[in-house]
This record gives C-alpha cells, sequence and structure tokens, in this order.
C-alpha cells in the first residue's frame, strides 16, 4: 500500500504516491438552544458526495486510487447521522456546476441543514471536475443566503479532500501536551468549510485505504456525531489526522509527512446532530 497526493501531479522520480445578537450574554445558558441550530425538521437534509476518480487526459491528472473507499466511508458514516446521500461519480466541471445549482434551487425548507463532500485532486483554491478546474469559492456561492433561500440560517457543511498546493510538511518534534426574533444575517452565514490540508500543500491518500482526512472524518463522526457538537468532531478529526498519519512513499523524500486539515467556520451557532 502507497500514499498519493490529489494534486495534478507528483514527478515520477519523487515518488508513487495528494455579538452583538441582541442576547444578554450575562444570563444566557452555555448550552441554551439560542447557541444551537434548531434540528426540528422533518429531514436533516442532504449530503452530496462528488466522487471524482478517473480525469481525461488532457489535464495531466492521474487517477485518484483510494477514493472509492472515501466516497464508501462518507455514504455510511452521513447517512447513519440521518443524511439522505448520494454520490456522484467523475463529473465534469459543468456537471459539478449543474448538480450543485440544481441541488441549491431545491426546496430545503423541510431540512435542518445541507452538507457536500468533494472528493478530486485540487491546487490552490481550486478543484477537478474530470475534464478541467474551477473555482470552490463558485461552488460554495450557490449556497449563499441570497441565492438558497431554504437554506438561510441553516448551516452549510463542505467537506473537500483535494490538495492546495505542492507544499510538504516535514513535522516537528514535542513534548506531550495535555425560539428568536427575525433578524438580518450576512448572506455568508452559516458556513463551514473543512479542509484536508491547509493552504499551499499536499493531501495524501493512501491507494488502499482512501485518504487520511476522509477515513479520520468519517470515523470521527461514526464514534462522535451524536454525542458532541461538530466543531469538537472537528478537532479531534485535525488531532487524529495530525498524529496517527505519515507518508510512505518509494522516494524519502517523499515519505515520513505529515498534514494538518483547516477548519474555516462562518458558523453561528453549534451544530448537535439529533441523537
Amino acid at each position: 500500500m502507497s500514499d498519493s497526493v490529489d494534486a495534478r501531479q507528483v514527478n515520477a522520480k519523487e515518488g508513487s504516491n495528494v455579538t452583538d445578537a441582541g442576547i444578554d450574554q450575562t444570563d444566557a445558558k452555555p448550552h441554551s438552544d439560542v447557541f444551537q441550530y434548531n434540528m426540528n425538521y422533518p429531514s436533516l437534509g442532504q449530503c452530496i458526495v462528488i466522487n471524482n476518480k478517473n480525469f481525461q487526459r488532457n489535464t495531466g491528472l492521474g487517477v485518484r486510487n483510494g477514493t472509492d473507499e472515501d466516497a464508501k466511508n462518507v455514504f455510511q458514516a452521513f447517512s447513519n447521522l440521518g443524511f439522505k446521500t448520494k454520490i456522484y461519480n467523475d463529473q465534469t466541471v459543468s456537471q459539478m456546476r449543474n448538480l450543485l445549482t440544481k441541488v441549491s434551487k431545491e426546496d430545503h425548507s423541510k431540512s435542518a441543514m445541507f452538507a457536500c463532500v468533494l472528493l478530486s485532486h485540487g491546487e490552490d483554491d481550486r478543484i477537478f471536475g474530470t475534464d478541467d478546474c474551477i473555482e470552490l469559492k463558485e461552488l460554495f456561492a450557490l449556497f449563499r443566503g441570497d441565492r438558497c433561500r431554504s437554506l438561510v440560517g441553516k448551516p452549510k457543511l463542505f467537506f473537500i479532500q483535494a490538495c492546495r498546493g505542492t507544499g510538504l510538511d516535514d513535522g516537528i518534534e514535542c513534548d506531550s501536551v495535555g425560539g428568536e426574533e427575525a433578524q438580518r444575517i450576512p448572506i455568508e452565514a452559516d458556513f463551514l468549510y473543512v479542509y484536508s490540508t491547509v493552504p499551499g500543500y499536499y493531501s495524501w491518500r493512501n491507494n488502499a485505504n482512501g485518504s487520511w482526512f476522509i477515513s479520520s472524518l468519517c470515523e470521527m463522526l461514526s464514534k462522535y456525531g451524536k454525542q458532541l457538537e461538530i466543531m469538537q468532531i472537528m478537532t479531534r478529526v485535525n488531532h487524529k489526522v495530525a498524529l496517527d498519519f505519515k507518508s510512505s512513499c518509494n522516494d524519502p523524500r517523499m515519505t515520513n509527512k505529515k498534514q494538518i486539515p483547516c477548519i474555516m467556520s462562518m458558523l453561528t451557532k453549534e451544530v448537535c446532530f439529533p441523537k
């Protein structure tokens, strides 16, 4: 078994393996419903999974072996939480855009939230379809408050398994360490973006077992999804990826590398999945 990075390419010689909210802060209870998103809806919501494995020759992108394991794990973990999960394989840029545009125009009024998992090659702030790349912000923007009214005030969760550059993290040794009134809200509010790696770095994927990030995400969601708030869960994902993995490749220059996911939150409340 070997590890790969979710980027355009790795040189052949380098390896086989990418409040002011009107709330009285003094009297508010830490776990009061005012700080939690409402989950009292007929449906938890949709989880759309785009799983890109095979790419057109002109892109210069290799086959993402192991990604089907990621897709399988995502389907099981998110379905067990209560999401209506659908997987779309090998999508072109046009298909990705059209799919998410269609979903964003659907009526989500009976859903508590929306989730999307993107599995593909990437670089910088772009992600690849099977034929070309597209800026992630174009896809995210489809679900903004001014464009997807039925998800206003509800969490919109995006999980992105893709490279964000070609940087390698060598790691470093360390010691052990121990019911509200209507309001105007920002159109960019209530989003959570969790990237498999920080800007500028490769994202690692095992060719047999799937990516470090997605396997960790699914494990933590399965263990703690109905016990902990989502930011606590994501911190545990970071912990697992950071400490439990290191790359293993044919070329020593690509071996023993580390990775840390990146959490970008515009959530305004806590996300606690229904038990």
